[in-house]
């Protein structure tokens, strides 16, 4: 469950972009002050950057200018695993000290090595990564015994009083009866609330081939959620789980849930990478907006349902109208409604289709998680990680350097994949 002052917070927050007239507003932000990990889950894809990148890591005071950029009352940090992070007891301090509900994502493998770094708080909470039962989580990590550690340390989380949620994606062939189980389970265990999502087949992923497709993840929750949605506790909106279950319809607001990184502000999402912007800004005012989610057409975004699309939606829905609001209450005494509406079926959506703003060569080295070579039309060599690829700009991070290459596309002859 929510805290009281997280929801109040929360509340205030929504409500002022409502009453100024913001139709654009961030509502949680998110960080990954590193990609580096301790596992390389099959549904990953972020420690496939080059050595270089990976041993990258935001600084304290790099952290707080994205917090001064993109005021939201909630963040969480991200990765890769944050608990590597060198600093990573002053960045939690830091957004404590402004008055931020913190979330610190962890698989929890050195959780409990790390728990005297920090101090409990209601504004922090170990967002702790298990995708089911032991069997379940240790085949979606590759790993065998993280399922064992990670409960482990958060039962001594939870006995030192730290606020402990989960975090679970789900995949196809995961069952709605053992799922179950696993909630049973996690409510056993103490945790305060959990986040659940379907997996996202977002390109960089090794494993491409159990990700759930859109009506797959609107029968695997309905179906789950059937078993005991009153009876568990979830820190996410009812309404974002009603959707989950397909008795709502929502699209997606990717500006909802700002990613900011090592590179910048990832465009347009969390799980897309199509180059990162320079400032908050920048990614609100120049991002086309419109050709992202499911009803743009775009391909990439069909399937998807994960909650940092989503999630946004169904809290401004919430706060959007009475009835909105009369529908959240509903479902927070009640339990979620799964019953799917009986509306007509929606157009098919029109594909939209952008010219790359680079050319093809550009445009598959920003799409390419390794290194590339690119060769200028004076002679010189340019090697390094591509995070921008825009028609003025390319962005080249190459090995021994803080600061990334900036090029003219103009100025480049060739391009080639490295590794």
């Amino acid at each position: 469950m929510i805290p009281v002052s997280q929801a109040i917070a929360v509340a205030r927050h929504v409500l002022g972009h409502k009453l100024r007239g913001n139709p654009r507003y961030p509502l949680v932000l998110m960080i990954e002050p590193l990609f580096r990990c301790n596992l390389a889950c099959a549904g990953c894809g972020k420690i496939q950057y080059p050595a270089h990148v990976l041993r990258r890591h935001l600084s304290v005071d790099a952290i707080a200018g994205a917090v001064e950029e993109c005021p939201t009352p909630v963040v969480t940090l991200a990765g890769g695993e944050p608990l590597l992070h060198p600093e990573i007891r002053e960045i939690v301090e830091m957004l404590v000290a402004r008055g931020k509900f913190v979330y610190l994502c962890t698989n929890a493998l050195v959780l409990h090595e790390k728990l005297d770094l920090f101090r409990a708080s209601p504004q922090l909470s170990f967002s702790v990564h298990l995708d089911g039962l032991e069997h379940d989580h240790d085949r979606a990590v590759c790993r065998e015994g993280t399922y064992e550690t990670a409960v482990a340390a958060v039962r001594e989380a939870t006995r030192r009083g730290f606020r402990v949620t989960t975090n679970s994606t789900f995949f196809d062939g995961d069952a709605p009866e053992r799922t179950a189980q696993f909630f049973d389970a996690m409510t056993e265990l103490g945790v305060e609330g959990m986040m659940v999502s379907p997996g996202y087949s977002y390109e960089a992923a090794p494993d491409q081939d159990h990700f759930l497709r859109r009506e797959k993840s609107r029968s695997f929750f309905r179906a789950l959620l059937e078993r005991g949605g009153r009876r568990w506790t979830f820190n996410q909106s009812p309404l974002f789980l009603e959707f989950l279950a397909g008795a709502r319809e929502y699209d997606c607001t990717p500006w909802g849930n700002p990613t900011y990184t090592i590179f910048g502000w990832q465009r347009p999402c969390y799980l897309q990478q199509e180059g990162y912007a320079a400032s908050f800004a920048e990614l609100l005012e120049l991002t086309p907006w419109s050709e992202y989610g499911h009803a743009s057409g775009n391909p990439k975004c069909r399937d998807c349902m994960v909650h940092s699309g989503f999630e946004a939606s169904a809290v401004d829905e919430a706060f959007s109208s009475v009835r909105g609001m009369a529908a959240m209450l509903r479902a927070l005494l009640l339990g979620p409604r799964l019953k799917q509406p009986a509306a007509p079926a929606a157009p098919p959506p029109v594909p939209v289709v952008r010219p790359p703003a680079v050319g093809a060569e550009l445009q598959s080295a920003l799409d390419y998680r390794g290194e590339v070579t690119l060769t200028l039309k004076d002679g010189g060599v340019v090697r390094g990680y591509v995070s921008r690829a825009d028609a003025d700009r390319v962005d080249v991070w190459s090995a021994g350097q803080e600061e990334p290459s900036r090029l003219s596309p103009a100025t480049i002859e060739s391009v080639e994949a490295v590794g």
